[in-house]
């Protein structure tokens, strides 16, 4: 069974969030792809199955080392990049399935060439309760007062963003424990919480997320956390659109660039996310 890893969000060999891609995978177990997430030890790893509705491209499951998760946005465009360069999009759209919903993929191309894909997030904007200002300071070893008020937001995973200085975005160092504590207290965000903080910068933003819970201590870059800061702040604005351009990784080493876009069509607010890959290996697992 063939394999490929590639970094996704960036033009550069080992910058932002690697990935491994399995682009025939049907006939794994639940159990021997949630054995290949842990191997394998990336934030998530993407396997490529036949689609349950023949109009579609492909039925996508994702993995972190911990868990399955519904929807991420980097290993969408990731299988967007691979499925794209086998030739398998119609007319520069993808459909790709999975547990959150339908996800549809645009590829652009520069000369026949896969240049980017951008995804568009599988749900409209939703807000939950977000833990208090106390509980999330703690999982990231901070105080209170250095922290903006969080926000739970999701189009398809659930997000905790959170306003920070440049210098507290610095500073951020994890706090798994804290992170076990919060669990106990919202069994609601014991499977998986996205903890994103964000510095604002009128059209651009520095990122750092953090999820313990899932396998992650500190992730390079997160497609799914990105559309959810983007879709959050149009809520709280009249405009129509937001276009934003997310740097993350950087304190890791590997520097990410996300565009993510929100708009809002009719009463909801939906998200986009994309970037460019780079393939790093292929291989076959024995």
């Amino acid at each position: 069974m063939r394999f490929l890893t590639l970094d996704v969000f960036t033009n550069a060999r080992f910058g932002g969030n690697p990935l491994a891609v399995f682009p025939q995978a049907d006939g794994l177990s639940d159990a021997e792809m949630q054995a290949l997430a842990r191997e394998f030890n990336m934030s998530e790893i993407a396997f490529v199955q036949a689609p349950r509705d023949p109009r579609n491209t492909a039925h996508v499951r994702i993995f972190t080392p911990e868990m399955e998760i519904g929807f991420a946005g980097h290993p969408n465009v990731g299988v967007g990049w691979v499925l794209a360069n086998e030739g398998r999009d119609h007319d520069g759209i993808l459909r790709l399935e999975q547990a959150a919903g339908l996800v549809e993929v645009q590829v652009q191309r520069q000369n026949s060439a896969v240049a980017a894909c951008l995804i568009a997030a599988p749900q409209a904007l939703s807000l939950g309760e977000a833990p208090s200002q106390e509980d999330i300071a703690a999982c990231v070893s901070l105080s209170s007062a250095e922290i903006g008020a969080p926000a739970l937001a999701s189009v398809g995973l659930s997000t905790v963003c959170v306003p920070v200085s440049a210098q507290t975005l610095a500073k951020a160092k994890c706090d798994p424990l804290a992170f076990q504590a919060l669990a106990r207290r919202r069994p609601d965000l014991a499977k998986i919480c996205l903890l994103y903080l964000y510095v604002l910068e009128e059209n651009s933003a520095r990122a750092r997320m953090f999820a313990p819970l899932s396998g992650t201590i500190e992730d390079p870059a997160t497609g799914s956390a990105g559309a959810a800061l983007a879709s959050l702040l149009l809520s709280g604005r009249p405009n129509a659109r937001i276009d934003l351009n997310i740097t993350q990784g950087v304190e890791m080493g590997r520097p990410s660039q996300m565009r993510v876009i929100a708009q809002r069509i009719g009463e909801e607010i939906r998200a986009w996310v994309g970037g460019s890959c780079v393939p790093i290996a292929q291989g076959e697992l024995l």
